[in-house]
């Protein structure tokens, strides 16, 4: 993608996914699935990309999922972080959150990305492009 800075705004993606259990394989699946989805559902080059950060509920620290991001090719530049989500007792289990700040065309709608029962939690913005 070739363009300008004039044709650019700073945007903010968000995004959930679960994993089915607390284990770095089974994390690092989840985070990788929803990394995938959100780039190719906002047609992203890595240069596009400011800044992500990762939340997880409580029940997830077998890893960071920030690390498993961290391994995209060409992401060296962008800036990850993991926090912890805030514990509500009505959460939905084992969810891991993105809120990713990235450069799109003025004239590109954004496109959330919400997989497995994560979509429960937006089931507006769910959708497939």
């Amino acid at each position: 993608m070739v363009l300008s800075k004039e044709s650019l705004q700073l945007q903010a993606l968000r995004g959930a996914t679960t994993t089915d259990c607390n284990s770095t394989e089974a994390i690092e699946a989840s985070v990788k699935e929803l990394v995938n989805e959100l780039v190719k559902r906002n047609k992203l080059e890595p240069k596009q990309i400011v800044s992500i950060t990762f939340s997880a509920t409580k029940d997830l620290d077998a890893c960071f999922p920030a690390s498993i991001a961290r391994q995209q090719e060409g992401w060296q530049n962008v800036a990850l972080i993991d926090c912890q989500q805030m514990h509500v007792k009505s959460d939905l289990k084992r969810c891991i959150r993105i809120l990713a700040h990235v450069w799109l065309a003025t004239n590109q709608k954004p496109q959330h990305t919400y997989l497995r029962e994560a979509i429960s939690l937006r089931p507006d913005r769910s959708r497939n492009p």
